[in-house]
């Protein structure tokens, strides 16, 4: 098995729609690090598990300096933003999501 990481430092701002108070509703940015692992049994033509700058691309770039309240018509938890990125990735089985020094949300295919 084949394994490959990309880790990506983006900035990025949301607001949480929440079922109770919290300061988090209100629109707040974060340095955000996305870490997205691959793998493959088999490398590809090009003798990849998956291309960097295409993740960038696909990610990074997508999602910098942006409001992912204007991006997505989901609530955007880190949660919620791992799984899509899992999602949108080739051979994607595990992301994970730091919005702050202590917080950190991973999504992990089965």
């Amino acid at each position: 098995m084949y394994y490959v990481t990309k880790r990506l430092e983006i900035a990025g701002s949301h607001s949480l729609r929440l079922n109770y108070p919290s300061k988090c509703t209100s629109l707040h940015g974060h340095n955000w690090i996305i870490t997205v692992m691959c793998r493959a049994e088999e490398l590809n033509e090009n003798g990849m598990v998956a291309d960097f700058s295409l993740i960038k691309r696909d990610i990074a770039e997508f999602l910098d300096h942006k409001n992912f309240n204007e991006l997505f018509d989901f609530n955007p938890t880190a949660e919620n933003i791992a799984r899509w990125v899992c999602e949108r990735i080739p051979n994607c089985y595990r992301v994970e999501v730091q919005e702050s020094e202590g917080n950190i949300a991973a999504y992990e295919r089965d």
